[in-house]
């Protein structure tokens, strides 16, 4: 049987898993208000009711992303001439058996798709509590819709996107946030500079 080995704890297992639920929440409850879905307000009783849950779960879903940043940021912000090469042979997706460099414990598409969800996701948290705590003042609410909306598209084209890499596109990636372990030999062909550092 292959050694396995830790690459996520159980806070941030359970903390992957709020944010997630929180984020869909939020994307459906936002397509009831962008859309006008009467039928999903009726499922929450009413209009109010489904507004006061979007933004208390809009609170659990920042403190969840802020939860992550430690962990994650200072890995995604260490970009280098590597990435690039990672990058530019699309990270073995597009043609198979290409030499790639060795990954850290996330790769370059992770490490961008994460900046890219802590932008959109701290844009979307300025502006949302903008939006609740100050509707009176039109020009700033204005702006702040805009803003809302344009993080929102981010968030509704990254979600699938996440899904099926985290899944269906790389076998053996969903059992990181369920059990929060990978085979070793698994580990080495996808973060091979990660698995290294920690003297495999």
């Amino acid at each position: 049987m292959s050694k396995m080995i830790r690459k996520a704890s159980t806070f941030e297992i359970v903390n992957h898993w709020i944010l997630a639920v929180s984020c869909i929440f939020l994307v459906v409850s936002g397509f009831a208000f962008l859309f006008h879905l009467e039928q999903l307000n009726t499922v929450f009783g009413s209009f109010i009711t489904l507004k006061n849950l979007h933004n208390w779960v809009g609170v659990v879903f920042v403190v969840s992303l802020l939860a992550t940043v430690s962990h994650y940021l200072p890995v995604a912000l260490n970009l280098s001439s590597e990435d690039l090469v990672w990058l530019s042979k699309g990270g073995g997706y597009i043609v198979k058996n290409v030499k790639l460099p060795e990954q850290d414990i996330i790769n370059s598409g992770q490490k961008l798709y994460y900046l890219a969800i802590l932008g959109a996701g701290v844009l979307i948290s300025i502006s949302g509590f903008i939006i609740w705590i100050a509707p009176g003042s039109r020009t700033l609410v204005l702006i702040s819709h805009l803003l809302h909306n344009l993080s929102f598209i981010v968030f509704v084209m990254a979600i699938p996107i996440h899904a099926y890499l985290a899944s269906i596109a790389n076998p053996g990636t969903f059992r990181i946030m369920v059990q929060g372990t990978v085979p070793l030999e698994w580990a080495r062909k996808r973060h091979g500079k990660w698995v290294k550092r920690l003297g495999y």
